[in-house]
């Protein structure tokens, strides 16, 4: 029999829109009713908003757009928790108005996102992929290796744009290989300089890069920061690789580059119109892509569902939630 104290615990009420990993949803029964989505697919707008009425929490992913409509449809909501770190599905501003705390997962992806990166590199390089289809189409007895020659590694340059924590795990991970590393931030980065790090502007990382990876948060000075003119300036013989927001990359531009074998190729895991590709992409043998998974591994999982579950629990509870994003909220 649940005793008086548990149920009055479980005044709260929460929205998971993504099936996170049962250790959050542990997490969340301790205080809320939990209604969590099930399906294999994201919820739409109109399946979100006749949910959230009487939720005080959300713990939402990249698919999800939360803009007004969401908000004002949820009375009740305090705490809106985004599983992963990029936030531009989330309207912070309204939020923040709205007295509505917003949070994030810092941190959780680095490991994953950076090896993935590196993952993608080795596929360029080595033409993995290529080869895996070459072997499914029974070439491999009447073909020389010569027609999937790839190239090393070692002895290349990495451009890093964006030497956050992931930008920077990517360029620790690369050196390891034997690659220098040029970087492009707004921010100087002393650590990634320690170990070897060039500081350059954009243009010259893009001219003097043999591989180019990408690790900014999308905002309106990053939305296309790769297009025509920056595509141009790369090497015939270089890769670019983007894991971190579809829109950062001008797609119409990377297909006229592919097509024309301006560069050697490119691997992608975020699109400009996700869950939609570009179908020239489809055709592309210089051109890996892989469905938005560069943080899907079980660790990195299971630690964002604790985090966004603990983030919830506490901001329901009055107390400040260790990764808010709008401390404005908090101040009043």
């Amino acid at each position: 029999m649940i005793g008086w104290k548990e149920k009055m615990q479980k005044k709260w009420q929460a929205l998971v829109t993504l099936d996170i990993p049962e250790i959050g949803i542990r997490i969340l029964k301790k205080c809320c009713e939990v209604e969590v989505n099930k399906k294999d697919a994201a919820l739409s707008k109109e399946e979100i908003i006749a949910r959230i009425y009487n939720k005080h929490a959300l713990c939402c992913s990249a698919e999800d757009m939360i803009d007004t409509e969401v908000m004002d449809s949820a009375p009740n909501l305090k705490i809106i928790a985004r599983f992963g770190t990029g936030c531009d599905n989330v309207d912070i501003k309204s939020a923040t108005q709205r007295k509505i705390m917003v949070t994030n997962t810092p941190g959780a992806l680095t490991e994953a996102v950076s090896e993935m990166t590196l993952g993608l590199f080795f596929s360029l390089a080595r033409r993995l992929v290529e080869a895996d289809s070459h072997v499914r189409a029974g070439k491999f007895k009447r073909s020389s290796p010569k027609s999937l020659l790839g190239t090393e590694m070692r002895g290349k340059t990495l451009g890093v744009i964006g030497a956050g924590k992931i930008g920077t795990a990517v360029a620790r991970k690369a050196q390891g290989f034997g690659m220098d590393i040029l970087y492009h931030d707004v921010v100087r980065n002393e650590k990634l300089e320690e170990i070897g790090g060039k500081r350059v502007t954009i243009d010259y990382l893009l001219q003097h890069s043999d591989f180019i990876s990408i690790h900014v948060s999308l905002t309106t000075e990053t939305t296309h920061l790769i297009g025509r003119r920056e595509l141009g300036l790369m090497k015939k013989t270089a890769y670019l690789i983007n894991t971190s927001r579809g829109k950062v990359v001008n797609e119409t531009a990377l297909v006229k580059a592919l097509q024309r074998k301006e560069i050697a190729g490119a691997a992608l895991d975020v699109y400009e119109n996700e869950p939609h590709i570009a179908r020239e992409f489809l055709t592309m043998k210089n051109l890996v892509l892989t469905p938005h998974i560069a943080s899907a591994t079980k660790e990195t999982w299971n630690k964002m569902a604790m985090m966004v579950a603990e983030d919830c629990l506490t901001a329901l509870k009055g107390k400040r939630p260790p990764h808010l994003l709008n401390s404005e909220v908090w101040k009043d």
